[in-house]
């Protein structure tokens, strides 16, 4: 059975399909496999996830990677967390600055809110939009061919993921790249600020067709430009670099 959470939980913290939770490489060997995988796809993507199974469809080119408090989060919470802190710092009307949004540790969004429902539904659902919001990010870029689709598949083999798991990766991954369809899941202004939170994750911000991507979604998704800012600190905060050593380890 297919279960988005548990796969989102693969994209962002929670238990990497090579290693333990929050680990960003898993255990021995994993670091080699993503290195493969990053060689192959180096075209796929840069944003800032470099561990386990995004690394392996989001291709970080070694640059930035959740941090602190962030990952000892599930993928949910995480994109919960951080949309919610945004969306503290926006209605307080403070300075939207990477090191204001990092200055305490992240917390958990409230229970039972559109940023953290708690019916099982509504979380899969939400576990579904977050990860076709990530994977159609990956792709804006306008790189990924049948070749790179294919070494993405191949290197999945080799991963700890289900069959049902792998058939929607690869159906998303084949679909076109629809922002319309990405910003017409959200059903509250909470998880259009979720949704755009996972895009920025997924997303090198200084490649000029995914900033236009960024822009065209914040707009589809309807978010106040100083929200949008606030998003954008918020997520660059929570992050660190990559030591390349430890990408080659």
């Amino acid at each position: 059975m297919f279960d988005a959470k548990s796969l989102l939980d693969q994209f962002i913290g929670g238990q990497n399909p090579q290693g333990g939770r929050g680990s960003p490489f898993g255990s021995a060997g994993g670091g080699d496999l993503l290195q493969q995988a990053g060689n192959a796809l180096s075209g796929f993507g840069g944003g800032a996830l470099t561990g386990g199974l995004a690394g392996l469809l989001l291709g970080s080119k070694g640059g930035r990677k959740l941090a602190g408090n962030a990952l000892t989060y599930g993928g949910m919470a995480v994109a919960g967390a951080l949309a919610y802190r945004a969306y503290q710092n926006y209605q307080a009307g403070k300075q939207a600055t990477p090191a204001a949004a990092a200055q305490t540790p992240l917390l958990p969004p409230p229970a039972d809110t559109p940023f953290n429902p708690a019916h099982e539904a509504d979380q899969q659902s939400l576990g579904r939009n977050l990860l076709r919001a990530m994977i159609a990010a990956a792709k804006s870029d306008g790189h990924i061919d049948a070749t790179e689709q294919a070494n993405i598949f191949a290197q999945m083999d080799k991963l700890n993921v289900g069959a049902e798991d792998k058939i929607f990766v690869m159906d998303e991954l084949r679909k076109p790249l629809d922002v319309d369809a990405v910003a017409s899941a959200a059903r509250t202004p909470e998880e259009a600020a979720e949704i755009y939170t996972v895009s920025l994750l997924a997303i090198d911000v200084d490649n000029p067709s995914e900033r236009a991507y960024l822009a065209l979604l914040a707009a589809r998704l309807k978010l106040d430009d100083k929200l949008v800012a606030h998003l954008h600190a918020t997520v660059e905060g929570a992050l660190e670099p990559v030591r390349q050593s430890a990408v080659s380890a």
